[in-house]
């Protein structure tokens, strides 16, 4: 799909659909299981996600869980952590501050897999370690939209070195040349009309530019009566560019250069923490992934690996400053920056 979408519409579509389907879930339950997780809605590829979502939540988990003074390796360690995860999947329990963010994102990816395939394939097929045609298959498990279609293009890839730079320009090509096969955006948004009211074009409009304001006519008529020789003396306004200055809001630089004000749960736990990775929650890690770095797994371990490494407060602000913030648009999302930051403080107090 070549055209542009609009993606500040895709995003409140997304938001109110998961507020809704949430609040009719959690009005009768206290949170989600693994079976109501499969069948949540009625749009397979929505509860698919999700559950992939869960997964790779799970593999970071067990990443974490590695230790230089154990041998994972061992075969019945393998087998002991297959059991605990075949035990563990069936005893999900979601609640909603977990779930609706968990559940926004896969409408908004069920979305984007007709909108814009090629980043949503981006996104569940190229991050993994093992880049391989076996492992690319085993992912299709997760996918519903094109699944058949995708499956023909990584047999393709078969019998030849995968090379991950040229992946993506070779399914551009192979969704071209098969687009009469692919699910159009019509069947997609079709079925989610049947759950909450939306129309192709609500994707595809774009919000125009505000027209400029006409110039006042200048008038070429000259006035007989003369200028009064007094004319009161008024209090200038200030000119735009003071207005901003005073009135500007610190920026995310200025932030995060300052030193944070910690609040009482801060306070609570002020102790010094070794590990940015091994401090922060699971929930945190949740909130963090899903808001400071657009639900992108892989991003926020590579960006914390990469803070515990630094020697002082100055180098990991400073990398969040220039490598991270901007990337992410982290202007408006003061809250979890300041968390992140705080955290920071105490890794170096």
């Amino acid at each position: 799909m070549k055209d542009k979408y609009n993606q500040i519409r895709l995003a409140q579509y997304s938001q109110a659909l998961a507020q809704r389907l949430s609040e009719e879930h959690f009005a009768h339950h206290e949170n989600v299981t693994a079976q109501q997780l499969i069948s949540f809605t009625p749009i397979k590829q929505v509860n698919l996600y999700m559950i992939r979502e869960l997964l790779t939540l799970w593999n970071h988990e067990m990443a974490n869980l590695r230790s230089p003074y154990f041998d994972f390796e061992h075969p019945e360690v393998k087998d002991a952590l297959v059991q605990f995860m075949n035990v563990l999947s069936r005893k999900i329990s979601i609640k909603r501050p977990h779930f609706e963010p968990l559940l926004l994102k896969a409408i908004q990816d069920t979305l984007r897999a007709v909108l814009e395939p090629e980043g949503v394939f981006e996104e569940k097929f190229m991050r993994l370690d093992d880049l391989s045609v076996p492992k690319l298959q085993e992912t299709l498990k997760y996918q519903d939209i094109d699944k058949d279609l995708y499956r023909r293009f990584l047999e393709t890839l078969s019998g030849t070195e995968v090379d991950r730079y040229q992946i993506i320009p070779r399914l551009s090509r192979f969704l071209a040349e098969h687009e009469a096969e692919r699910t159009t955006v019509n069947e997609v948004v079709a079925r989610f009309n049947e759950l909450q009211p939306l129309q192709v074009d609500e994707l595809f409009t774009l919000v125009p530019a505000p027209a400029p304001a006409p110039a006042p006519a200048v008038s070429t008529h000259v006035a007989s009566t003369p200028r009064p020789s007094f004319q009161p003396t008024l209090n200038p306004e200030p000119r735009l560019n003071e207005r901003l200055q005073t009135e500007q809001k610190p920026n995310l630089n200025d932030r995060l250069k300052q030193p944070v004000v910690p609040s009482m749960a801060d306070r609570q736990q002020d102790q010094k923490i070794g590990s940015l990775k091994e401090a922060i929650s699971i929930n945190q890690r949740f909130s963090f992934i899903n808001e400071l770095f657009e639900g992108d797994n892989m991003a926020y371990h590579a960006v914390i690996k990469q803070l515990d490494e630094y020697d002082n407060p100055n180098q990991a602000k400073q990398y969040l400053q220039h490598d991270v913030a901007s990337k992410y648009n982290w202007s408006r999302k003061e809250e979890h920056v300041q968390k992140l930051t705080r955290l920071i403080e105490r890794k170096f107090s």
